[in-house]
């Protein structure tokens, strides 16, 4: 028996595992906004060229500043997951190797964002 229903209807479900639109949407965004926070960094980067210490900890101390490194940190590790993701689910094959790859993407994901989330903070509050 034929399949009588139409290509839109097929699509509709979001796909075999039913959340792509979700992450396809995750790694958008997350790159745009990666984007605009990098331009952040390298600009900050380039204006504290030749700076002392203090100089650079005491820009960094600033609330504005902290919020934005702790955007990037958050965006950046939003979308490396992400991408990690994709690439483990194309490319490694077996389903416990799949799943092991998986968890491994996020504890590691998590580790480095929390590592670099308290750096950011105890610079922030001057610690």
């Amino acid at each position: 028996m034929s399949d009588m229903r139409t290509p839109y209807s097929r699509v509709h479900g979001l796909g075999s595992a039913r959340s792509g639109s979700g992450h396809f949407i995750l790694q958008r965004v997350t790159a745009v906004e990666n984007v605009f926070l990098a331009i952040f960094l390298i600009a900050s980067v380039v204006a504290l060229t030749g700076s002392d210490y203090e100089t650079v900890r005491a820009y960094l101390a600033n609330p504005l500043v902290v919020i934005l490194m702790l955007a990037l940190i958050i965006s950046g590790i939003l979308h490396m997951r992400a991408g990690m993701q994709v690439i483990i689910e194309d490319y490694v094959t077996g389903e416990s190797a799949k799943f092991l790859s998986l968890i491994g993407n996020t504890f590691f994901s998590f580790l480095v964002g929390l590592a670099c989330v308290f750096a950011a903070l105890k610079i922030g509050f001057g610690a």
